[in-house]
């Protein structure tokens, strides 16, 4: 059944160089996964800043009294040194006292209270999980304002230029310097996670930055982790006309012509691998379209297998609702109500981290 709906979507191979050649091995993927990289940056995100010449964090605030006493929450500045001047935003820092070093997830945020309504602190880090994170307008701001925060610190091409999710994508990356510093983290199981919009940053985070063991998106839809070929719901002319922004200055021209893009959202799946990738979807957000989202994992499995790794493992059908498919390197869930970060999503993140977790 699930071969028969990929055909229907007609999808480009990611095993595929550009002339053709096939992917055969790992170290061919290597190259291809490069290939793949460029063309989503140039024709959907932007490519990213160059990293800062420099970098520092500075404690603001510390409470070592949080949650009971369980966990220490700090509040850090990380200034980065950047071509037009220093650029600098905060972070939140929630690490339980508890079997360290843990493992950690970077949450790119809508907010910055800690804990908040898309992230019950003390819940995750009863489970032994230290989270680290940022409110993403503090970064730059959520419209076509590209002088404000890290856009205004930036030189940028009209085209091929970072849109707004690639300056938030950078911030996370910068969150993952600053984590590489701390010994109560356990370096080798760091997710980057995130909702709706900030799904499809945490996505292409993890595509770009090998240092991150998870990318895990929340209801991501449109340009995230759904298919553009066949989509229901949210589709390219629709997300540009209201969050062009977002993007890079290319992908207007696939407006309407889905079919003709040379890529779809599997290759951006396909990108963590053999790394760990997640997918979440709910019943009612057909605005995302939930199968859409499934079929991307479905595609992208193709690429694990091929480098020996088990990818979505899943019958032969479209998940049902209250389905959790964690057996293989794509992990995928199906949960009830609509578009919405909740706390039963971040506990199937956290039994999927768990449950994969790197020795």
């Amino acid at each position: 059944m699930l071969e028969e709906l990929l055909a229907r979507r007609n999808l480009p191979d990611p095993l595929a160089f550009a002339d053709g050649t096939k992917v055969r091995d790992a170290e061919q993927w290597r190259r291809r996964r490069q290939e793949i990289a460029q063309t989503l940056c140039r024709e959907v995100y932007g490519f990213l800043p160059p990293p800062p010449r420099r970098w520092r964090a500075e404690i603001v605030e510390e409470d070592t009294r949080f949650c009971a006493g369980k966990v220490t929450l700090t509040k850090v500045m990380l200034a980065a040194a950047l071509e037009n001047g220093e650029f600098a935003f905060p972070i939140y820092c929630a690490v339980p006292k508890a079997a360290q070093p843990c493992p950690a997830f970077v949450h790119i945020n809508f907010r910055d209270a800690v804990p908040d309504r898309y992230m019950p602190t003390e819940e995750i880090c009863d489970r032994g999980f230290a989270v680290f994170s940022f409110c993403y307008t503090d970064v730059t701001s959520d419209n076509g304002d590209f002088d404000d925060g890290l856009a205004g610190a930036i030189e940028r091409d009209a085209h091929t230029g970072p849109g707004k999710i690639t300056l938030w994508s950078w911030a996370a990356m910068r969150v993952m310097d600053y984590i590489q510093s701390l010994p109560c983290v356990d370096q080798r199981n760091v997710a980057v996670v995130g909702h709706s919009r900030l799904g499809k940053t945490a996505l292409l985070t993890g595509a770009l930055d090998e240092r991150f063991a998870f990318a895990i998106s929340n209801n991501s839809g449109c340009s995230g982790a759904a298919l553009s070929r066949g989509k229901q719901g949210e589709d390219i002319a629709a997300i540009c006309n209201k969050f062009g922004h977002w993007f890079c200055g290319n992908y207007q021209k696939y407006m309407n012509k889905e079919d003709e893009q040379p890529f779809d959202q599997h290759w951006l799946l396909a990108l963590t691998a053999p790394r760990k990738v997640y997918v979440a979807s709910a019943e009612e957000d057909l605005w995302a379209d939930p199968v859409s989202e499934f079929l991307a994992c479905a595609a992208a499995g193709k690429v694990y297998g091929r480098l020996g790794v088990a990818g979505l493992v899943t019958p032969d059908r479209l998940p049902l609702v209250g389905e959790c498919l964690q057996t293989g390197g794509i992990g995928y869930h199906m949960r009830s109500g609509g578009h919405y970060f909740s706390r039963s999503d971040w506990n199937r993140y956290m039994d999927f981290m768990t449950a994969h977790r790197n020795a």
